[in-house]
């Protein structure tokens, strides 16, 4: 990575520059049995289409505010980098009535909350391989039906400021600069070492540590993550057995 990245896009971008086709994000939902490898190339690929509806068919602008209702998944790690493009502010698990768009998962419980927000309301159906839901629920755009047509190069109407607040999780706010900087400082805690480290997360995205071993430290350090959705339906055994097939060199959980 390079040491001029101030913000998560930037990182990204780097990592895109460096290796496109490592894999960057592998994902598990063991109450489904679902595994999802994402290449940097495709994950970025991924993150340009969810900017471009972001900034052109939502029409956030820098400074708004984006409420994640959303669990550990690969799909939230992409809007989490598709914030950080256009420059909006990541509200991980926040307030939808004081949002300026609300993306929800499928559970009736986080789409109930987000109807509070009255601008844009996006669902996503967490289905495996990004599927559609077989039918929206009402006042939703389906993110599956709308992400595809997106372009596949996104360009901000405006250059991102890395010290403008860029992420709120658990009652806290970062800038840009402050969730790179944080995330390269506290790989070396994690057990990251640079490229080819990757480590198998657990941990939830409700709080810095799960956003930061999830997604935020490997990126700023050329790793990649195994994210785990689900992971106590694992007993030990099958849990080794992931760790050895997916050369895991560290574990957070």
């Amino acid at each position: 990575m390079n040491a001029t990245d101030r913000t998560p896009a930037d990182l990204l971008s780097s990592a895109l520059a460096a290796d496109p086709g490592r894999p960057l994000v592998t994902f598990y939902d063991d109450a489904t049995g679902e595994r999802v490898e994402l290449s940097v190339a495709t994950f970025a690929n991924w993150v340009a289409k969810t900017a471009n509806l972001l900034q052109d068919e939502l029409s956030v602008e820098p400074g708004d505010r984006v409420a994640l209702l959303l669990p550990a998944h690969w799909q939230t790690a992409v809007w989490l980098l598709a914030c950080a493009s256009v420059g909006v502010v990541a509200d991980v698990g926040g307030d939808p009535s004081a949002a300026d768009v609300a993306v929800s998962g499928p559970e009736p419980e986080s789409l109930d909350a987000a109807r509070a927000c009255s601008g844009p309301r996006v669902a996503l159906a967490l289905r495996p391989l990004g599927g559609r839901f077989p039918q929206p629920p009402e006042g939703f755009a389906d993110y599956a039906v709308e992400v595809p047509g997106q372009g596949d190069r996104f360009v901000p109407y405006a250059p991102v400021d890395p010290e403008e607040p860029a992420l709120i999780v658990a009652g806290r706010e970062f800038s840009g600069a402050e969730v790179v900087e944080r995330a390269r400082a506290e790989a070396t805690e994690l057990g990251l070492t640079g490229p080819g480290s990757r480590i198998l997360s657990g941990l939830p995205y409700d709080t810095w540590e799960g956003l930061n071993a999830g997604l935020y430290a490997p990126l700023a350090t050329g790793g990649s993550v195994v994210l785990c959705r689900n992971l106590d339906r694992l007993d030990a055994d099958a849990l080794d057995k992931r760790v050895e097939n997916e050369r895991v060199t560290v574990i957070a959980r």
